[in-house]
């Protein structure tokens, strides 16, 4: 199965969102590589994120980036490869918590994605169905994930949205 150069895949928590991009990539038959974003603070998450690795298995080579996002995928893009990028919002809070420059940050990125050579599979969570949070810090990453989203959205050339581990097709 021929994967797109850019697949965006959107859906709620424990949506299958996941699952699902790992599918698509496993069945490209090119080289797995995941990118994760997310960091251990604690001991639930530390489970967590063992957990998800040893679901994937040997088939991937895993690499941990929770901040420089576009200069890792420089690093690890190449041709014959897939890389799957889980997830943005967990990216999107690492970089409000070290207060990074989100316009730059995004910038970096949207400038990386029409020069990979790898097919990236890029997966967040939409957070903008619900109701407007009641704290500035929750309306500003609300707000990011949304600009974020729309930026990926334009670039990539097919967009799912999951839910109950349905996948939708919205672009492509």
């Amino acid at each position: 199965m021929t994967i797109s150069p850019l697949t965006f895949v959107l859906g709620g928590a424990r949506s299958g969102k996941s699952r699902f991009a790992e599918s698509l990539v496993a069945a490209s038959g090119l080289e797995r590589h995941y990118l994760a974003t997310g960091r251990a603070w604690d001991e639930e998450m530390r489970e967590r994120i063992d957990q998800h690795r040893a679901d994937r298995g040997p088939s991937w080579t895993t690499h941990e980036e929770p901040l420089d996002l576009a200069v890792r995928l420089a690093a690890i893009d190449g041709e014959g490869r897939a890389v799957l990028v889980d997830c943005l919002t967990l990216w999107i809070t690492n970089l409000m918590m070290e207060e990074r420059d989100m316009a730059a940050e995004f910038s970096a990125l949207a400038a990386f994605l029409p020069k990979a050579r790898a097919r990236l599979v890029l997966v967040s969570n939409e957070v903008g169905l619900g109701i407007v949070p009641e704290n500035r810090m929750a309306r500003d990453f609300r707000d990011h994930a949304g600009r974020l989203h729309q930026m990926i959205a334009a670039e990539a050339a097919e967009v799912y949205f999951v839910a109950a581990g349905l996948p939708l097709k919205m672009k492509g």
